[in-house]
């Protein structure tokens, strides 16, 4: 059996729990402790990318400093095998997009898991973090019921630079994006409310508020669309959960609860029966109740003398009077509940509030708290952008619950109409938008379809028609996603090049000698094995051919010391044999290899030189004497 993976010589995995985008989760074993833990890591790949580390490492770091039941507590950090990884709390159960997938959930049981979520936006908002990536995914529920928020990965503290977020850049997930994080602009606690806000539409409606056919659309749509209400979806919402979801997505964070501790007040209030009063839309609400029970209560008041024995020979007049009386407050009192009972009934009817005037956030919240929907109708006017210039049916009339008020809302004055620059250079899209007074904010976006350096979108779309000196997004194709270079050393060429254009990349070919890899094998690639770069990156790769040779001079007939600086030179190692011959001496007679071939660099030559006969000596021999 192959050995476990353990992490930290600590963590032990059991098996995989989940994959994502940026990290992998893993059941894991806590070989000190004793327990359960769940193991982020951050694939090998992504390791090499700064940014990434930097962003597991502030998750981990942001978490860690929660301490609260429903936030999953972070137990550990570190970096080994060449990744990084984090150990968090274990918990059992299922991501609440899992429990929503039979359909919209009941309206208490939506306010109370909402009401946890707040709770631990509370205490992250105190501890000065804010989430920034609030959704369904990222809340687990316990078998029990106990609701816990995970994934602090793109948090940040308030009042601090975040390292993570590049100029005109967002993040998070755009489905549930808050108008200024979908800009762009600086989040706060608020933001995470907004984002609340999409998540409880969600469980009461079984939808989303916005949809379209990519991120910046739906990042467009959270910043200008009013937000369509969730009777829409659902007619039978209480009227009061309603108002406090339309609440937390208004556009302006100052017109959406200002606390995670107020939204959650509401929420359980409404949870145990009673009256939000935490909002501007659930005042209205409260205000209507607080009126028929005022009317109540003077129904008790007036009927009250009718308990008293009357006096039957001097009172029967007044008896009669004050019956009449009683009778005619009932249906007064009825009446007055008729017009300010805020219920769904399509019989009731409610005198329309004057909204003229008003910024369109707080009119739609004093409608919609009245039980009406809201049609908003753009027009050109020389008032100020957002404020409400007319309104149908007009202030005081009577109108059936659930009917809709349309409102004439000032678009301001004359508007610039933003052209389609998508298919343009960047430059050119730049010069067009500068010239009708538009400041531009270049945001780069991989693309596997539109080349690098040419415009995929604006935000706001093209078609809209912004204020001068407007801010426009333009998202500009940064070519494919970077990718790492497979390892391809040692394979043959048409193995190397099979893997490389697998992996999206183009691919050249040189030739370089080696004498440690086989003719026809690759030495290594250019740019580097595990390099990111671009798809439809040329990656050359340098192909072995082997020993480098070269021609053996021919030295026959030259003199040794000749002979050896005419091989040396042409890059040989010379050996000298000698032969005796006294036609040659100090020549060449011979040499192997030949004169003129072919022959590896570096290879030995043996030249054979002549030389003279060993001398005799000759002794004579005296004569005798």
């Amino acid at each position: 059996m192959a050995d476990p993976t353990v992490y930290a010589d600590r963590y032990e995995i059991v098996r995989e729990i989940a994959r994502g985008g940026m990290a992998n989760v893993y059941l894991a074993d806590d070989r000190k402790l004793d327990r359960p833990v769940a193991l982020k890591v951050l694939p090998a790949e992504l390791s090499r990318d700064p940014n990434f580390v930097e962003r597991f490492r502030l998750e981990a770091q942001a978490a860690a400093s929660l301490n609260d039941p429903t936030i999953v507590a972070v137990y550990d950090w570190g970096q080994e095998q060449d990744t990084s990884f984090i150990v968090m709390e274990y918990v059992e159960g299922r991501t609440l997009r899992d429990a929503m997938g039979n359909g919209p959930i009941e309206a208490v049981q939506a306010a109370q898991i909402g009401a946890d979520i707040a709770k631990a936006l509370s205490a992250a908002h105190r501890a000065g973090v804010v989430h920034r990536d609030i959704k369904p995914g990222n809340v687990l529920i316990t078998p029990s019921g106990e609701v816990k928020v995970a994934d602090f990965g793109i948090a940040r503290a308030n009042g601090t630079g975040d390292g993570l977020t590049r100029t005109g850049a967002v993040m998070g997930t755009a489905t549930y994006f808050s108008p200024e994080q979908a800009q762009g602009l600086a989040v706060d606690a608020r933001s995470d409310l907004y984002s609340l806000g999409v998540v409880l539409y969600e469980m009461v409606t079984g939808a989303v508020p916005f949809v379209g056919d990519s991120a910046v659309s739906v990042a467009y749509l959270h910043v200008r669309e009013p937000v369509p209400a969730p009777s829409e979806h659902q007619p039978d919402i209480p009227p009061a959960l309603e108002a406090i979801i339309l609440t937390c997505l208004q556009k302006e964070p100052a017109a959406r609860y200002q606390s995670a501790d107020d939204l959650r007040a509401d929420l359980l209030r409404f949870s145990r029966g009673q009256t939000p009063i935490g909002g501007p839309v659930t005042a209205a609400v409260a205000s209507a109740d607080a009126t028929a029970a005022m009317a109540k209560t003077s129904i008790a008041a007036t009927v009250l003398p009718t308990d008293r024995a009357p006096n039957r020979k001097s009172k029967g007049p007044v008896v009669l009077v004050v019956s009449l009386l009683v009778v005619l407050m009932a249906v007064i009192v009825l009446l007055l509940i008729q017009v300010f009972r805020t219920d769904r009934s399509s019989t009731r009817t409610v005198a329309v509030r004057d909204v003229v005037g008003l910024q369109e956030s707080r009119a739609r919240a004093l409608l919609v708290g009245q039980g009406f929907k809201v049609k908003i109708k753009p027009e050109v006017t020389t008032q100020a952008p957002g404020t409400v210039v007319d309104q149908n049916p007009q202030d005081g009339v009577l109108a059936r619950v659930g009917s809709t008020v349309t409102l004439s809302v000032s678009a301001g004055a004359q508007k610039v109409k933003i052209p389609k620059v998508a298919g343009e250079k960047a430059d050119d899209a730049e010069r067009r938008l500068s010239a009708l007074e538009l400041i531009v904010n270049r945001q780069p976006q991989p693309s596997d379809t539109v080349p690098e350096g040419i415009v995929i979108g604006t935000l706001p779309a093209a078609g809209d028609r912004v204020d001068p000196n407007s801010t426009v997004v333009l998202v500009i194709s940064s070519g494919h996603a970077p990718v790492p270079i497979p390892e391809v050393a040692g394979l043959d060429e048409i193995a190397a090049t099979s893997k490389l254009t697998a992996a999206g990349f183009k691919v050249s070919r040189t030739l370089e000698p080696s004498t440690t890899v086989p003719e026809g094998n690759v030495i290594r690639t250019q740019p580097g094995a595990g390099t990111v770069a671009a798809k439809d990156t040329t990656v050359v790769i340098i192909v072995s051919s082997g020993p480098k040779q070269a021609t053996v001079p021919d030295v026959v007939g030259q003199s040794q010391s000749a002979a050896t600086a005419a091989l040396k030179g042409a890059g040989f190692v010379v050996t000298v044999e000698t032969v005796t011959s006294p036609g040659s001496i100090g020549k060449v007679i011979s040499q192997n290899p030949g004169g003129n071939s072919k022959a590896n660099v570096g290879s030995t030559v043996t030249i054979t030189v002549g030389v003279a006969p060993p001398t005799t000596t000759t002794v004579s021999t005296p004569p005798a004497t």
